[in-house]
């Protein structure tokens, strides 16, 4: 019987194990190899070049031009959905009425796919009659016709906030988890003791609701490091490469300039910082769990 339950068990994790290495796996392990080649992703004569296209990234002048977007866009979602996400959870925890409308509503942005919410915030931006020009035009600047994506110094930060309202709705779900588990008894001693709101939200709420702070900051970080669909649908990396984060770089060079090799060698650096950003949070995470544990 014992053998039998053994048989099933391996079984039943064989075709899940073999899903995850042909799509996972094998493409990862391939993505290393082909980074030390000049394969262009078609041909199967290539050469193997060794580290030069490594070292060709140190003098890529559009690859430092993707560290900066990128560390740009990782600050940027790192600080505006948290924020606004427990701003919005502070708010509807304290039973307001229709509480459980807007937390819906708030969240429902993270049940759309990027590529609808791209579509989305292209009609918001639309300089002839986008809701955000007409918004402004209608507040006492009829002649505002500002192009937003198509502008080098605001298509990044638009696309940031676009993809910003879709993640907020995480952040705040994650934050009202936090603030179910703060015994209201604390907060009571608290105001009795003549503490102000704003005391008890700095002094007693946000320190107990470090971990969830770890959580919603590791996932924005990680997220924003796989931000590329949204890039895609709405700016493409444009307008001249002003919102060319390192996903985008890497697509641009794999599948449009057919340097396959090089663009996998952008995926590894990308690998690599991913796994740091990802060795971090587990660091921090077991240092809350010996603080909160």
């Amino acid at each position: 019987m014992e053998t039998q339950n053994r048989l099933w068990r391996v079984l039943l994790l064989a075709l899940p194990i073999l899903v995850f290495s042909v799509l996972v796996i094998w493409p990862l392990l391939s993505s290393f190899y082909y980074s030390f080649t000049n394969w262009n992703g078609f041909n199967r004569d290539y050469e193997f070049l060794g580290l030069r296209n490594f070292a060709k990234i140190w003098t890529d002048r559009l690859f430092f031009n993707a560290i900066v977007n990128t560390t740009i866009w990782m600050v940027a979602a790192l600080v505006l959905p948290t924020l606004t996400g427990l701003f919005l959870a502070l708010l509807l925890d304290r039973q307001v009425r229709g509480a459980r409308i807007f937390k819906t509503v708030f969240y429902l942005p993270i049940c759309l796919s990027a590529i609808v919410v791209g579509q989305i915030w292209i009609w918001i931006y639309q300089p002839d009659w986008g809701l955000l020009n007409t918004f402004v035009k209608l507040a006492g600047n009829p002649d505002f016709n500002y192009a937003w994506l198509a502008r080098p110094d605001s298509a990044l930060f638009a696309v940031i906030v676009a993809w910003s309202w879709q993640q907020t709705g995480l952040s705040m779900v994650i934050y009202l988890a936090g603030l179910t588990s703060i015994p209201s008894e604390m907060l009571e001693v608290c105001e009795i003791e003549g503490a102000t709101a704003w005391q008890r939200i700095w002094r007693v709420v946000i320190p107990l609701l470090t971990p969830s702070t770890v959580v919603v900051v590791a996932l924005s970080m990680i997220n924003s490091l796989k931000g590329f669909d949204i890039l895609y649908i709405m700016t493409g990396g444009g307008p001249f490469n002003s919102s060319d984060t390192l996903a985008m770089h890497m697509y641009n060079e794999s599948f449009k300039k057919y340097l396959m090799g090089y663009g996998s060698a952008i995926s590894v650096v990308l690998f690599l910082i991913a796994l740091t950003v990802i060795g971090v949070y587990f660091r921090q995470l077991r240092k809350v769990d010996e603080i909160y544990g």
